[in-house]
């Protein structure tokens, strides 16, 4: 059977796929689309598992919510052009999407979850491995519930943050939200600092104090360890830093007027926690020239 730059042209569109690609999938089968399709879909597969071993630490947050549920996911790709791409951004919307519908709350229950279409997701992120030539991974999902409001935030596509909260409104949520993007605080509250990290940090307290200061009375020692810790504790806390959209006031001041508590927060960022090769990519094309 003969085939036609229209049908190259049709199948390329269908599969997004290569034109060579297409019409060597088209020669293998004949002519038929369908059977064409689910070749090249074969063939992605492989070129799937040969990229999965390379780090692949750039990417995109997304997120979704429906009123007090909401996700946040977290989609890698090898390098920050294909995090840009409308493949890659269409890809990481539909994850998301996916996410909340099916009410997912791992990773590997999402990954074989259903995409829209057919298919599972990972059997879409695998098609986008071929599609864009670099490895492509579904690494984190933050998926919240509850009976709280809850505000969500994306910084860039980098970081994404939800904030769960009581009472205020939608603009003291968001305002929260962009605070912890900013912020990053480690805990809820002084309160929710464990008993270690304090213990740690009134060591180091104690150690600062100065040996003049070591000659007054223990319990005006005492007070001013205690100062010390209160301070780097409010530092390290949400409700104790000063409000990045307000700095006269700390969140905990802002939550107060607008009538809210926050209850618990997430914020992830792209990448973080894996090990990024270094490359010398002047090097790279100057061996790969043989002119190094």
């Amino acid at each position: 059977m003969e085939i036609t730059a229209s049908m190259v042209k049709e199948l390329r569109e269908r599969s997004g796929a290569g034109m060579m690609e297409c019409k060597k999938a088209l020669i293998e089968n004949a002519g038929n689309l369908d059977a064409a399709i689910e070749w090249l879909r074969k063939q992605g597969l492989a070129k799937a598992d040969k990229k999965s071993g390379r780090v692949a630490a750039e990417g995109r947050i997304v997120a979704a919510a429906d009123g007090p549920r909401a996700v946040l996911v977290e989609i890698n790709s090898e390098t920050d052009f294909v995090a840009k791409d409308e493949n890659f951004g269409r890809f990481a919307e539909m994850v998301a999407r996916v996410a909340l519908a099916t009410g997912a709350t791992d990773v590997d229950a999402l990954r074989a979850a259903t995409a829209p279409g057919g298919g599972s997701v990972d059997e879409a992120r695998q098609a986008l491995v071929a599609k864009c030539g670099e490895n492509v991974q579904v690494r984190r999902l933050v998926a919240v519930s509850g009976k709280e409001r809850v505000a969500s935030y994306i910084h860039g596509g980098r970081i994404g943050v939800l904030v769960e909260f009581e009472g205020g409104n939608a603009e003291i949520g968001r305002g929260v939200a962009m605070h912890v993007a900013a912020m990053n605080p480690a805990y809820l509250s002084p309160d929710h600092v464990p008993a270690a990290i304090v213990a740690k940090e009134k060591e180091i307290a104690l150690a600062q104090i100065s040996e003049k200061d070591r000659q007054k009375p223990a319990d005006i020692q005492e007070k001013m360890i205690s100062g010390k810790l209160r301070k780097v504790l409010a530092e390290i806390s949400l409700t104790g830093q000063p409000y990045a959209l307000d700095t006269s006031s700390t969140v905990e001041e802002a939550l107060r007027k607008a009538g809210a508590r926050v209850t618990a927060f997430h914020r992830i960022a792209v990448g973080e926690g894996i090990e990024k090769k270094d490359e010398d990519f002047a090097a790279e094309v100057m061996k790969q020239a043989g002119l190094a």
